[in-house]
């Protein structure tokens, strides 16, 4: 079997057989030892809370993975930040998800990591508008689940033109330095020109000036050749270039200023994260950031048999006996057996997604909610607060 770009295909995940082999090795032992256990399994990534809260993404997709086969399941909602603790349980039969295990953790490990660090970006800069460059940086199989995980993090949109087809929103960007090219050092200007002759009206007018000389020349060249029509001016200085690139901003928004162009936006990306966002959000309008994103580790979730027909079970390590996981009152995560009382105030976050097969939550598409969910519940608990 190949595949233009080398990707496994969607029935092969769908079927199972995107799985490590052990689990084929499982099924034929089970099968023929004429046992199926009903079991209770959970995805957990730290057992207990750590104080380090992560977002929760991915449950879309590991609801259709799920979706028709002979089991029930409960998860956190999407964009939910969780602290230890199971975000999703899965009770059936064993061997009706056996062969899911790999995928399923695919699916949750790596969005949820993606969305993590979008949400870093955008605490670290609030009141700035903040997208998604990132996508050159995965395989463009998963340009869609960088943008989506993104956008369930509160960014403000993304590159990647067909992530936007698949959902439903408009790519963002202007120019690179590959259109300035063509018309050489000291005819920036035509350049600038020229994308504004061609793009539609509503695409915004951001030039990009640290292309042949210095960021203020340039910027002050756009600003004169386009006038009230230039919405902004956006810096990727290489970082080998940059020197104290606080100053080299300050003084681009200085210059504007005197000469009239305050309306003027400052827009700055290139290997930008959280604490150059925090540093230079006061002189900057909007950040594009990308490998601050792609290159989060993959959350290690893991999938445990926690119940084994009504008794609690587990390996060494781990924590036996099926979970509840709650939010208090005072923003806090808390683990607790299901059969006990919960802390008291506390909000019960697994909810049902699948049952018998069917998958039972009506939201599961619906990106603006997952993204409200994640945003008011990091304010809940504080997710990257400074220190004070």
């Amino acid at each position: 079997m190949t595949t233009p770009f080398g990707t496994v295909p969607a029935e092969a995940i769908r079927e199972g057989r995107a799985t490590d082999a052990y689990f084929r090795r499982t099924r034929e032992a089970l099968e023929h030892a004429g046992t199926n256990p009903r079991v209770v399994a959970e995805v957990t990534a730290d057992q207990f809370p750590t104080g380090e809260f992560e977002v929760f993404t991915g449950v879309t997709e590991a609801a259709r993975l799920l979706e028709g086969r002979d089991v029930d399941v409960d998860a956190l909602p999407d964009g939910q930040l969780f602290d230890g603790g199971p975000v999703m349980r899965i009770e059936g039969p064993y061997l009706a998800f056996a062969e899911l295990e790999t995928s399923l953790l695919g699916l949750l490990s790596q969005p949820s990591a993606f969305a993590t660090a979008a949400l870093e970006c955008r605490v670290a800069a609030p009141d700035s508008q903040v997208l998604s460059f990132g996508s050159r940086h995965v395989h463009p199989a998963l340009a869609a689940v960088v943008e989506r995980a993104a956008l369930v993090a509160g960014l403000d949109g993304f590159s990647h033109v067909a992530a936007g087809e698949l959902l439903g929103r408009e790519a963002s960007g202007t120019m690179p330095h590959a259109l300035m090219f063509p018309f050489g050092e000291g005819d920036q200007a035509a350049a600038w020109e020229a994308f504004d002759a061609a793009v539609p009206e509503d695409t915004p007018r951001i030039a990009l000036t640290d292309t042949f000389w210095d960021e203020v020349s340039e910027s002050l060249l756009a600003a004169e050749t386009l006038g009230d029509r230039l919405d902004g001016v956006r810096l990727d200085t290489t970082g080998s270039r940059r020197g104290d690139f606080r100053h080299i901003v300050r003084e681009v928004r200085w210059e504007l200023d005197a000469r009239g162009y305050e309306d003027v936006d400052v827009f700055l990306s290139g290997g930008l994260g959280p604490d150059q966002l925090r540093e230079l959000r006061d002189l900057a309008d909007g950040f594009g950031v990308g490998s601050a994103i792609t290159n989060a580790d993959p959350v290690d979730f893991s999938l445990d048999i926690v119940e084994l027909d009504g008794e609690p079970i587990s390996k060494r390590g781990k924590l036996s006996g099926v979970k509840e996981v709650y939010r208090t009152p005072d923003g806090g995560h808390r683990v607790a057996l299901a059969d006990r009382d919960g802390p008291r105030g506390g909000t019960s976050l697994l909810e049902p997604l699948v049952r018998d097969g069917e998958i039972v939550r009506d939201d599961l598409d619906d990106l603006d909610a997952a993204t409200e969910r994640c945003l008011a519940d990091a304010e809940a608990v504080g997710f990257g607060d400074e220190p004070t």
